[in-house]
Protein backbone atom coordinates (compact mmCIF):
# COMPACT_ATOMS: atom_id res chain seq x y z
CA UNK A 1 0.00 0.00 0.00
CA UNK A 2 2.82 2.68 0.82
CA UNK A 3 4.60 2.54 -2.29
CA UNK A 4 1.19 3.62 -3.94
CA UNK A 5 0.77 6.41 -1.62
CA UNK A 6 4.18 7.69 -1.97
CA UNK A 7 7.78 6.72 -3.56
CA UNK A 8 11.23 6.85 -2.36
CA UNK A 9 12.99 8.56 -5.30
CA UNK A 10 16.93 8.44 -4.40
CA UNK A 11 18.50 8.03 -0.78
CA UNK A 12 22.47 9.56 0.09
CA UNK A 13 24.15 10.94 2.75
CA UNK A 14 24.32 14.17 3.89
CA UNK A 15 26.41 15.50 6.76
CA UNK A 16 26.61 12.10 8.42
CA UNK A 17 22.45 11.25 7.74
CA UNK A 18 20.49 9.40 5.53
CA UNK A 19 18.78 12.00 3.19
CA UNK A 20 15.80 10.44 1.29
CA UNK A 21 13.07 12.99 -1.50
CA UNK A 22 9.71 11.09 -1.36
CA UNK A 23 7.38 11.99 -3.96
CA UNK A 24 3.31 12.17 -2.51
CA UNK A 25 0.71 10.73 -4.87
CA UNK A 26 -1.86 13.47 -4.21
CA UNK A 27 -4.44 11.13 -6.80
CA UNK A 28 -4.43 8.00 -4.08
CA UNK A 29 -7.63 7.30 -3.24
CA UNK A 30 -7.09 7.69 0.30
CA UNK A 31 -6.92 11.47 0.01
CA UNK A 32 -10.52 11.73 -0.92
CA UNK A 33 -11.66 10.29 2.45
CA UNK A 34 -8.70 12.10 4.24
CA UNK A 35 -9.59 15.01 4.03
CA UNK A 36 -12.38 15.66 1.02
CA UNK A 37 -11.39 19.00 -0.69
CA UNK A 38 -8.38 19.41 1.72
CA UNK A 39 -5.95 16.23 1.39
CA UNK A 40 -3.58 15.32 4.75
CA UNK A 41 -0.72 13.33 4.44
CA UNK A 42 -1.32 10.38 7.39
CA UNK A 43 0.52 10.57 10.20
CA UNK A 44 0.84 7.08 10.23
CA UNK A 45 2.13 7.16 6.69
CA UNK A 46 4.90 9.69 7.48
CA UNK A 47 6.17 7.57 10.02
CA UNK A 48 6.04 4.80 7.59
CA UNK A 49 8.48 6.90 5.39
CA UNK A 50 10.91 6.93 7.96
CA UNK A 51 11.11 2.83 8.61
CA UNK A 52 11.00 2.17 4.63
CA UNK A 53 13.38 4.91 4.07
CA UNK A 54 15.88 3.34 6.89
CA UNK A 55 15.08 -0.67 6.04
CA UNK A 56 15.88 0.02 2.91
CA UNK A 57 19.20 1.42 3.52
CA UNK A 58 20.05 -1.06 5.96
CA UNK A 59 18.74 -4.23 3.52
CA UNK A 60 16.80 -5.42 6.18
CA UNK A 61 13.28 -5.02 7.72
CA UNK A 62 11.92 -3.36 10.51
CA UNK A 63 9.55 -2.83 13.18
CA UNK A 64 8.94 -0.12 15.34
CA UNK A 65 9.68 -0.96 19.00
CA UNK A 66 9.52 2.62 20.97
CA UNK A 67 7.89 6.01 19.69
CA UNK A 68 9.61 8.55 22.27
CA UNK A 69 8.44 11.54 20.63
CA UNK A 70 6.47 12.56 17.80
CA UNK A 71 5.16 15.75 17.23
CA UNK A 72 3.13 16.57 13.64
CA UNK A 73 4.01 20.58 13.03
CA UNK A 74 2.17 20.80 9.87
CA UNK A 75 -0.25 19.66 7.65
CA UNK A 76 1.79 17.71 4.93
CA UNK A 77 -1.02 18.77 1.91
CA UNK A 78 0.45 16.15 -1.28
CA UNK A 79 -1.54 18.53 -3.45
CA UNK A 80 1.20 21.63 -2.46
CA UNK A 81 3.83 20.11 -1.57
CA UNK A 82 4.22 16.65 -3.77
CA UNK A 83 7.85 16.41 -2.34
CA UNK A 84 9.07 15.94 0.91
CA UNK A 85 12.88 15.59 2.27
CA UNK A 86 13.22 13.09 5.21
CA UNK A 87 16.08 13.26 6.92
CA UNK A 88 17.12 10.42 9.57
CA UNK A 89 19.74 10.62 11.60
CA UNK A 90 20.43 6.77 13.12
CA UNK A 91 22.46 4.34 15.57
CA UNK A 92 22.30 0.65 14.18
CA UNK A 93 23.54 -2.13 16.97
CA UNK A 94 21.50 -4.72 18.56
CA UNK A 95 18.26 -1.94 18.29
CA UNK A 96 18.38 0.85 15.80
CA UNK A 97 17.87 4.34 17.31
CA UNK A 98 16.08 6.95 14.77
CA UNK A 99 15.88 10.40 15.20
CA UNK A 100 13.96 11.63 11.73
CA UNK A 101 12.62 14.78 10.46
CA UNK A 102 10.04 15.66 6.96
CA UNK A 103 9.99 18.94 5.72
CA UNK A 104 10.42 20.95 2.36
CA UNK A 105 12.56 23.90 2.20
CA UNK A 106 12.05 25.54 5.38
CA UNK A 107 8.55 23.88 6.63
CA UNK A 108 9.12 21.16 8.91
CA UNK A 109 6.22 18.36 9.22
CA UNK A 110 7.32 16.63 11.83
CA UNK A 111 9.69 15.22 13.75
CA UNK A 112 10.11 12.31 15.28
CA UNK A 113 12.20 9.62 17.79
CA UNK A 114 11.90 6.11 17.61
CA UNK A 115 13.54 2.79 18.53
CA UNK A 116 13.52 -0.06 16.01
CA UNK A 117 14.15 -3.69 15.83
CA UNK A 118 15.26 -6.25 13.26
CA UNK A 119 12.85 -8.56 12.21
Amino acid sequence: MSQEIYNIEHTGFVDGQLVSEVSVNAAHSIFEGHFPGSPVTPGVIQMQMVRDILAQHLGRPLRLKALRTCKFLEILDPAANPSVTINIKYKAEELVEVSATGQWGSTVFFKMQATYVYE
